[in-house]
């Protein structure tokens, strides 16, 4: 197979993973820019030009996209899904996946556990949307952000008040979060894969700091998961239509509650630490929706 992988930066670890791992396996690994794409569009004819030329007999795509190119990543995945190539992420799963608001909304339907979140358009009073998660401290985050960006702790009502109107004040749409203190800072990642989960890791944000992230100094270590996490983790993944994401999930107790569902989640913090081959595990996933004897081999 020919096996495509959507990244800017070829030297990120990820990329390199996927990289050697499709190569191990046989097939032959090609790295493409997604902004550096163009798309043809015609009349029964879709095409993806990369550097001037047509993209030929690619097989499958691993979409790498990033936050900040969500939207002409997710339209050249969108034109690949019109040439019939197989992508380990749909477009529309992942426009799903970036919108803090919609993600929520569709896991909430899907009855998959969640912390008390509201939302509203600007609002004169923002006493009354504190008290409906809870009271202080609240989490207050920004509707698009990645690595903890855009997130904030408020301890007290009045630190709460403060950043949101400042976050209105520069145009921006938040969501106010109830703060789970039972948590202590720690939450969970757990990677799946299809319709299972292949590594899960419990990070914990360093002292001081609430957000677990290990971009941000937070630790990491291997993790079994209760059947109810794992539950929570496939069932989320699968509700918003991803094959393969990073769930983030909390601890509480009330059962596990998911944070965010990540479309393009990094290999390096859980590979490492969980010593698991998810790279080979994406690629072992492609395989079987894409048996190599029905797979038209010319050219690659």
């Amino acid at each position: 197979m020919r096996i495509a992988i959507l990244s800017t930066n070829p030297e990120l670890y990820s990329t390199k993973r996927l990289v050697r791992a499709v190569e191990e396996r046989g097939h032959e690994a090609v790295v493409i820019d997604h902004l550096r794409c163009q798309m043809m569009i015609e009349g029964g004819k879709p095409d993806v030009l990369y550097k001037g030329q047509p993209l030929e007999h690619i097989d499958a795509i691993v979409p790498r996209i990033g936050a900040s190119a969500t939207d002409y990543g997710c339209a050249v995945v969108r034109q690949f899904e019109m040439m019939k190539v197989f992508t380990t992420a749909r477009s529309q799963a992942i426009t799903r996946s970036r919108n803090k608001l919609r993600s929520l909304q569709i896991l909430s339907k899907a009855g998959v556990g969640l912390p008390k979140t509201v939302f509203a358009k600007h609002p004169k009073d923002v006493d009354p949307l504190i008290a409906l998660v809870g009271g202080p401290p609240v989490v207050i985050k920004l509707l698009e952000g990645t690595q903890g960006m855009g997130v904030v702790l408020a301890e007290s009502a009045k630190a709460a008040k403060s950043t949101i109107e400042a976050f209105y004040g520069l145009k921006a749409n938040v969501l106010i979060q109830e703060y789970i203190a039972e948590a202590k800072g720690a939450d969970i990642r757990a990677f799946v894969v299809g319709s299972r989960v292949v590594a899960a890791m419990k990070r914990q944000g360093k002292e001081g700091e609430f957000r677990s992230n290990l971009h941000r100094g937070g630790s990491g270590q291997t993790v079994l998961l209760s059947p109810d996490e794992e539950w929570t983790a496939v069932h989320a993944a699968k509700s918003l239509g991803l094959r393969v994401a990073g769930v983030d999930m909390l601890q509480s107790q009330r059962g596990p509650l998911v944070l965010e569902v990540n479309s393009s989640p990094g290999l390096e913090g859980v590979e490492k630490t969980t010593k698991v081959d998810i790279a080979g595990q994406i690629v072992e996933y492609i395989e079987e929706k894409i048996p190599t004897d029905e797979v038209d081999t010319v050219g690659v």
